[in-house]
């Protein structure tokens, strides 16, 4: 299933940037807590983008830890190795296409995580296959997608503004079915964990902020509703009136993100 899609650096750091201000839970938190890494370790993030969880599990561990991150995207590559240079941390960042064969050796790494991306792999069992190929034995898989009731208000409220059926998202329709099972199908032990972290609006410009960037980084997910860039425009004004009106009614918004997190054993 190839999905003609790429994270961009300005809508990524919108949503990361509205996550932290408006949410009232912190999810690096709650995947440390979860995993717990041991110093000394080694770590593969796949689709590591601009290096967000690497300097989490490189905080964690206090610097006693070796992280390879790798991501297809050169912009974001790029910002994660000018704020590891920043840091001094000795994260190391490599291109890297999970569509593909990993440029790694088998049984290198302690732990792989790939957090809300492994959805957009065009072969979900290949991309599984080759981070399992790469962690040792007994090592630990890690990865996070949104759950099928994942924002919920969110896509309640742009169905009412726009009086569209909402399209299937690569993440909340196979997350919990096709790419739960096929980490059952390689790994020895496989759990679902779930992360509840409700973003509270008061206005409505940092959830129009939210909808924009997350319907901005490719109107190709989104085909049935935009034309052009004048449409586009006209449905972000329908989901700003829409948004304001349930502000007015409810006093707040209030959308959950409901995030799944999948922890296997090799």
């Amino acid at each position: 299933m190839k999905i003609n899609y790429q994270e961009t650096t300005s809508d990524l750091q919108t949503r990361i940037d509205i996550h932290n201000k408006f949410g009232g839970r912190n999810i690096d938190e709650w995947m440390l807590d979860l995993l717990k890494p041991q110093k000394g370790i080694s770590i593969l993030d796949v689709a590591c983008g601009s290096g967000k969880q690497c300097f989490s599990f490189h905080k964690y561990c206090e610097g006693d830890v070796r992280i390879t991150g790798g991501d297809v995207n050169p912009d974001l590559l790029s910002q994660a190795r000018e704020q590891n240079a920043k840091i001094g941390s000795p994260v190391t960042f490599m291109d890297l296409n999970f569509n593909v064969h990993f440029p790694l050796q088998d049984n290198t790494f302690d732990l792989a995580s790939c957090c809300f991306a492994i959805y957009y792999a065009e072969d979900i069992p290949f991309t599984i296959s080759e981070i399992h190929r790469v962690i040792k034995p007994g090592g630990r898989l890690f990865t996070t997608g949104p759950m099928p009731d994942n924002k919920k208000l969110f896509y309640d409220i742009i169905r009412e503004a726009t009086g569209k059926t909402i399209p299937p998202m690569p993440g909340s329709s196979r997350y919990s079915t096709q790419i739960f099972d096929a980490v059952k199908g390689l790994f020895t032990s496989t759990q679902m964990h779930i992360f509840l972290n409700p973003l509270t609006f008061e206005t409505v410009e940092p959830f129009v902020d939210y909808t924009r960037a997350s319907l901005a980084e490719d109107r190709k997910l989104w085909s049935s509703f935009f034309q052009d860039k004048d449409d586009f425009e006209r449905i972000m004004e329908k989901i700003n009136e829409t948004a304001k009106r349930w502000i007015d009614r409810d006093g707040k918004l209030v959308m959950t993100k409901v995030v799944g997190g999948i922890l296997a054993t090799k």
